[in-house]
């Protein structure tokens, strides 16, 4: 399509604009296994449209992916999820989920660059998978905080538990969180944000 200098491009939707008040943006990546929710947590927080690269499930991942707990996930993301949220006037989370199948890790390096913090996602179901997700971001120093997405059939553990079974120090938060409810994630956010501010006053976040 040929295009005239006259020709008006069409901008972002009112409602996707940044606010002109917002002075500081931080990069956030949301992290975990296959099927624990990342997708929903960006969707259900974000304040604008957000942008997903799901694609629909085929027979060519049977064997390769392991989709225990979420055997009625009919789509997976394969790139990333983004969306954003204002946490002040002044400040703003961009959120990063990435892909959850073990065979798009390799995007990950990607998207952790230049994040200033992370939210582990986690499901009681299949605990071993936070392993390998935790040492990537503990490879790349990333900081982060752990979140026990709430699942109907998901065994439910007291903190102190979770912690031993994860092998976690004291001072990264963990909390209980159903990502489907907007402000069960905001909840989570702010959490990693009074985490990332705590490490800073410890001079510990460079």
């Amino acid at each position: 399509m040929d295009f005239k200098s006259s020709d008006t491009i069409p901008g972002p939707r009112t409602e996707d604009r940044l606010p002109h008040t917002a002075e500081a943006a931080v990069k956030i990546v949301i992290v975990g296994g296959f099927g624990v929710g990342k997708t929903t947590m960006v969707g259900s927080v974000s304040e604008i449209r957000p942008l997903t690269t799901e694609e629909t499930m085929t027979q060519a991942g049977i064997g390769v992916d392991d989709n225990y707990g979420s055997a009625s996930k009919t789509a997976t993301t394969v790139a990333m999820d983004f969306g954003r949220i204002s946490i002040t006037d002044e400040l703003v989370l961009y959120l990063f989920g990435t892909p959850g199948q073990e065979r798009f890790w390799f995007l990950w390096n990607g998207l952790f660059e230049g994040a200033l913090g992370a939210v582990v996602l986690v499901d009681t179901r299949r605990l071993e998978v936070s392993f390998d997700v935790m040492g990537r971001l503990e490879e790349r120093g990333v900081p982060f905080v752990v979140a026990v997405n709430s699942f109907p059939d998901a065994p439910r553990y007291p903190v102190a538990e979770l912690r031993t079974a994860l092998d976690l120090p004291e001072e990264i938060p963990i909390l209980d969180c159903d990502v489907r409810r907007r402000a069960s994630s905001r909840d989570v956010l702010m959490t990693l944000m009074r985490f990332l501010h705590s490490l800073a006053v410890k001079g510990a976040l460079t």
